[in-house]
């Protein structure tokens, strides 16, 4: 990632309104404050906290979060301190800057399955969640992390392998906490084959021809349900399918003893409507042609 890349991310998903002068500043400053440092990847060190700005834009988060997020190593990583952070960028920016900073030194730090089931991890969570104190000083962790498992073949192996538990057992289950469904998918699907190898090449060698399948069966179903909800005057935004991420499709078959065939939701239909009133139409038109399977309808909007 370059600068002039995320500039043209920015322009694309805020307008002339965003504070590009403040990103502007952030950019020089980190460039000259990271100058001659590289990453694993050979890659200039820059190009990491670009990244994280640019995952945070797809997200539309506000302009002192992308600054924050350009300087998030600068404290770390550079000459300058956070005071230097906040006499250029103000307190806002500053604060940020510093709670990332601060969730550098929370570490999970055993894999064993013990320490799994002993409830640290859930305190770390929450330590995380006490220290961040603003939840756009989380949201900068989670790109952050997010960039790192893009990039993690370039570690040691032990190194790897230490980052890809922690991602599992911390990460991913945070963002999950925090209504990141897709974030959390990415984060367990990177990390899954690192952590767990063996594992990981068993499941594809078993599930990808089902799943392949299942995919072709519902490219060809879709015109089908947009046709039904059509004819039943249900007004749809959008439809589309996708499968199940491979780290949670692994923990479920766990539970069903490796058999691919109990697992329903292998491939999942997502029908977007403007309305509850809508949601019931659909569900009713769905149900009308497919007799639902008893005991297995969750009704989320009841039932939050």
């Amino acid at each position: 990632m370059d600068f002039a890349t995320l500039q043209e991310k920015i322009r694309q998903t805020y307008g002339p309104s965003f504070d590009h002068g403040l990103i502007e500043r952030a950019y020089a400053f980190a460039k000259e404050s990271h100058e001659g440092q590289m990453r694993k990847s050979g890659e200039e060190f820059i190009s990491h906290p670009l990244a994280v700005a640019a995952l945070l834009v797809e997200r539309k988060l506000d302009a002192p979060t992308i600054a924050a997020a350009i300087l998030h190593d600068v404290a770390e990583d550079s000459p300058y301190t956070p005071k230097d952070v906040q006499d250029r960028f103000g307190p806002e920016v500053a604060f940020l800057v510093a709670g990332v900073t601060k969730l550098k030194g929370v570490r999970y730090p055993e894999f064993a399955p013990s320490a799994r089931t002993d409830g640290r991890t859930e305190n770390l969570r929450k330590m995380m969640l006490a220290f961040a104190e603003d939840i756009r000083v989380i949201l900068i962790k989670l790109m952050d992390r997010l960039h790192n498992m893009e990039t993690i073949s370039f570690l040691k192996p032990d190194a790897q392998k230490r980052i890809a538990h922690e991602t599992l057992e911390m990460y991913a289950p945070l963002a999950n906490r925090l209504g990141m469904g897709e974030l959390k998918g990415q984060l367990e699907d990177l990390a899954f084959p690192v952590a767990y190898p063996n594992e990981y090449r068993e499941l594809k060698s078993r599930a990808t021809e089902t799943l392949e399948a299942r995919l072709a069966f519902v490219a060809r179903l879709i015109p089908t349900i947009r046709e039904l909800l059509e004819r039943a005057a249900v007004p749809i935004l959008d439809i589309h399918a996708r499968a199940k991420h491979w780290y949670s499709l692994w923990k479920k078959l766990e539970r069903y003893e490796g058999n691919v065939d109990r697992v329903y939701d292998l491939i999942a239909v997502r029908i977007i409507v403007d309305s509850v009133e809508h949601c019931y139409g659909a569900l009713g038109a769905i149900h009308g042609a497919w007799p639902p399977l008893p005991g297995r309808i969750k009704d989320f909007i009841a039932l939050p």
